[in-house]
């Protein structure tokens, strides 16, 4: 593990060793010894993956198709349960709390696929989470608007997936993952299906919302473009971190 001092927008830079003791010392999220098998046992998605990413922190975990770096967001994000180990969020096992909960004020999830629904606005698929949140009926409409102006569509509002370009329907996907005001930005392959130009705007956004909001940003990615801009870079290989 490497820790990048140019920060979150720096694109080439040294890397140098940190310690991991200091981050678990204010780690919003940890794993611990994570194990994680498929068919009966047959795959080994992880091997004993220990972790620990600090709050507000912006952490890239990168390595090639089947290292087991999605099924380590799944994971961290309690999208799926570990069949060894356990994970932590601000201390506490994620075992023992009400994951509809942590899903609905916690954690913001963002997608390669997007995953809009097709026949709603994008103001409509902006609140699909706040009917879990905190948030009455009649705010949600205004609260969406505003998020889609904070990511930089406010002339979008009214327009369906299928009328927006991909960088755009990214950027809706990005403010319904911000509908809640969650403190943990879980990213897989945010830029997978953008062109370099779109790849460079959403890097910034993301970059931009995690200091203004005080986001923890975890990223798994191919890119070396977002690896290099984070403030640590997670490589794994074969289920294990490297």
């Amino acid at each position: 593990m490497n820790e990048n001092p140019a920060g979150p927008r720096g694109l080439e830079s040294e890397t140098v060793a940190a310690p991991e003791a200091n981050r678990a010392a204010t780690a919003i999220l940890e794993g611990r010894g994570l194990v994680k098998h498929y068919d009966d046992g047959d795959v080994e998605a992880l091997r004993g993956v220990s972790l620990a990413i600090g709050e507000g922190e912006f952490v890239a975990i990168t390595g090639p198709s089947g290292c087991g770096k999605t099924t380590l967001l799944q994971l961290l994000g309690g999208l799926d349960r570990p069949t060894g180990g356990e994970v932590l969020f601000r201390g506490h096992p994620l075992a023992a709390i009400d994951l509809d909960a942590y899903h609905a004020r916690q954690v913001g999830f963002v997608f390669q696929s997007f995953h809009l629904l097709p026949t709603l606005t994008s103001v409509e698929n902006v609140q699909v989470p706040m009917f879990e949140g905190p948030w009455p009926r009649r705010g949600r409409a205004p609260r969406a608007v505003s998020l889609l102006a904070e990511v930089g569509l406010p002339h979008r509002n009214a327009h369906r997936p299928g009328q927006l370009s991909v960088g755009e329907r990214q950027r809706v996907a990005i403010a319904r993952a911000l509908a809640n005001d969650p403190t943990l930005l879980l990213a897989d392959e945010p830029t997978g299906n953008l062109d370099s130009k779109s790849q460079d705007e959403i890097l910034r956004l993301l970059a931009d919302l995690r200091h203004r909001r005080g986001l923890t940003l975890v990223i798994v990615t191919h890119s070396p473009e977002v690896a290099a801009a984070a403030d640590r870079r997670i490589a794994m290989k074969d289920g294990q971190i490297t």
